[in-house]
């Protein structure tokens, strides 16, 4: 019984539901690591405390829970909001059934994220969408570009040609504005270089970037680090990881200081994740780097479409910076997300580490 009763254990733990098991007193007994996750809590700190303890449910609920109890009846709730120990509300759909396991009364509460499912959808879009952007960047460099090398070809002859120096300027100008256009496209396509793999420890990247950024806003803004130390290492290319972190980072910096926000701060935080899916791909374990600004949000005329190049919130931005940052992450078979409203913008970056069997 002991060997089944682990590989129960085990097969709840690779469950993408949450499940709770309580006893009819509503006391954790048993909880999994996707309740862990979306909860927020775990086995150590869960089991044996009510549930009321890990999250906050609302009084109706709880009479309905009671309800089950009595009538021995499952119990479900759908587009429920809870919150939990630290604070966060969770959209999310439960159910309540009792159960008898070695003639003993138990509750199995089971959660489905709401939110989760949505991120998921989304994520499917915006590859979806990333996908189709540079395949028309491409095609459109190819037509760009072509053309672009006749005309510097011939301004060049050209500019060989003439005596007067007051029209090689002019034949100048058409060279410097080719090459102009050519690396704008260049950048448009995102890094030239396939980027080379190693295990790579993600808080040499962050600390790379907060150096730049200190020296750039010259003490101006605050950088806060919150980093999680047990961190397994990710598979990556350093150079462009930082590119990456540092175009979503500049932004943050240019925001707090181009709006004049009081006490302007960004912060850099780290944490793990289980059983975290990106696009279609459910992985063990996934490195997160957040960062949060306190600036004045994104715009939202352009919330949808921050990642389409030459989309900026910004008179002074090239639309280029999280374009290049969201190919730059897809390569390395992460996901950026955002959140953003006045006051607090927040940008996701989730990365497969090389723990994980994804």
């Amino acid at each position: 019984m002991k060997n089944i009763l682990l590989d129960a254990d085990q097969i709840l733990d690779h469950l993408t539901t949450a499940v709770v098991v309580t006893d009819f007193n509503c006391r954790i007994i048993r909880i999994n690591q996707a309740a862990e996750q979306i909860l927020g809590v775990s086995k150590n700190r869960g089991i044996g405390v009510a549930l009321q303890k890990v999250v906050d449910i609302s009084k109706e609920d709880r009479t309905a829970i009671v309800a089950c109890v009595t009538d021995r009846r499952p119990f479900t709730k759908r587009h429920a909001q809870i919150l939990t120990n630290q604070r966060q509300v969770l959209n999310l759909d439960f159910t309540v059934s009792p159960v008898q396991i070695d003639d003993r009364d138990l509750l199995l509460i089971e959660f489905t994220e709401l939110d989760r499912m949505m991120r998921i959808n989304r994520e499917e879009s915006q590859i979806a969408a990333h996908d189709t952007t540079r395949q028309l960047a491409r095609g459109l460099a190819h037509e760009i570009k072509n053309p672009l090398g006749g005309l510097r070809g011939a301004a060049q002859l050209l500019h060989h040609e003439l005596e007067s120096d007051e029209l090689k300027e002019y034949t100048s100008v058409i060279t410097e504005e080719a090459d102009r256009l050519r690396n704008l496209v260049d950048r448009m396509l995102g890094p030239n270089q396939l980027p080379i793999f190693a295990p790579t420890n993600v808080h040499e990247v962050l600390e790379r970037v907060i150096i730049l950024l200190s020296a750039e806003s010259a003490g101006k803004v605050s950088i806060i680090k919150d980093y999680d130390p047990s961190l397994p290492p990710v598979m990556g290319d350093l150079e462009q990881l930082i590119q990456a972190v540092l175009n979503i980072s500049s932004n943050a910096m240019q925001a707090v200081l181009e709006s004049k926000t009081k006490d302007p701060e960004i912060c850099v935080r780290t944490r793990i994740q289980h059983r975290h899916t990106i696009g279609t791909v459910q992985h063990s374990l996934v490195c997160r780097i957040d960062i949060l600004d306190n600036g004045p949000g994104i715009p939202e005329d352009i919330l949808d479409d921050i990642f389409y190049p030459m989309i900026s919130g910004r008179s002074s931005g090239s639309g280029l910076g999280l374009p290049i940052s969201q190919s730059i992450i897809n390569t390395h078979k992460g996901m950026i997300e955002y959140n953003s409203q006045p006051g607090r913008t927040e940008f996701t970056i989730f990365l497969p580490t090389e723990a994980s069997d994804g």
